[in-house]
């Protein structure tokens, strides 16, 4: 005789917080504050790049995250430092009865820059994830910022045909507005497979960085062999590249090949892509 699964399997809730600073001591940028309160870590730092950049890759060992989930990361870049911060594979929403729950708080100093590059985002069919990102820039600060989410599992087949999804993202620069956005996709939903929606892919990636592009690196960047929709966009002070894919890995693919060109033309340095993306 067999009976149905519960319909919540993960329990109990995990509460984990995540405090990081950095500051630039003479050649160097160095890690000030490392703070964690339950299962959210950082490995040790790396200086892969040379003393200019911090490497940081953060952690999360549970290895996903569900109903009644609070993640919170808290990064505070000090004036001149340079802060690169990624992840080591997917986050994971799993299927709940309640809401999990992600914020981020970024704040970049006059002078400084920080690169949050973390790995794709998996929301499972049934997951209720509420994603909160709040980034505020001093002055002359530089950002790179990139996300990649995938609803359902699309390796399995498996579409976003329950649950919820919620984003909010805010930049500002000394408190002035630079991006507003708010997503809501609900599983099942017709704006999945809207032409003006999804377009029935399961994966969509935005890529942001501060700066404004000549129209020689904007013409390559546009020319870029593309495994996926997506296009770029000269805003005021920032550049937007945003993609619809089939698979995560043709997002990411993108997004680094853009990265490429973009980090040395808007941020002044070489790309030199983290060792954790190719394991």
């Amino acid at each position: 005789m067999t009976s149905a699964l519960p319909p919540a399997l993960f329990t109990p809730a995990w509460l984990a917080r995540l405090e990081l600073a950095y500051a630039r001591q003479g050649d160097w940028t160095r890690p000030t504050t490392r703070r964690h309160l339950g299962p959210l870590r950082v490995q040790k730092h790396l200086h892969a790049e040379g003393p200019e950049v911090c490497q940081h890759i953060i952690v999360h060992p549970p290895g996903g995250i569900a109903g009644g989930d609070r993640l919170d990361i808290d990064v505070s870049v000090g004036e001149n430092a340079w802060a690169q911060l990624t992840s080591p594979g997917a986050a994971k929403w799993y299927r709940a009865d309640s809401t999990a729950h992600q914020q981020i708080e970024l704040r970049v100093a006059a002078g400084a820059t920080l690169e949050w590059l973390p790995q794709e985002t998996i929301v499972f069919s049934g997951a209720q994830a509420h994603l909160a990102t709040r980034i505020e820039l001093a002055g002359d600060a530089r950002l790179c910022y990139w996300d990649i989410v995938a609803l359902g599992r699309p390796a399995s087949a498996e579409r976003f045909t329950e649950g919820l999804f919620q984003a909010h993202l805010d930049i500002r620069r000394d408190g002035t507005p630079l991006w507003h956005e708010r997503q809501r996709l609900v599983g099942a939903d017709r704006l999945l497979d809207s032409p003006i929606g999804l377009a029935g892919q399961p994966v969509f990636a935005t890529l942001l960085i501060t700066g404004t592009l000549d129209a020689d690196t904007l013409a390559r960047c546009r020319d870029l062999a593309l495994p996926v929709r997506g296009d770029l966009t000269q805003l005021p002070g920032l550049v937007v590249a945003r993609c619809l894919a089939a698979e995560s890995l043709q997002a990411r693919a993108w997004l680094i090949d853009l990265w490429r060109l973009l980090r040395p033309a808007l941020l002044g340095r070489a790309a030199m892509p983290p060792r954790i993306w190719s394991t």
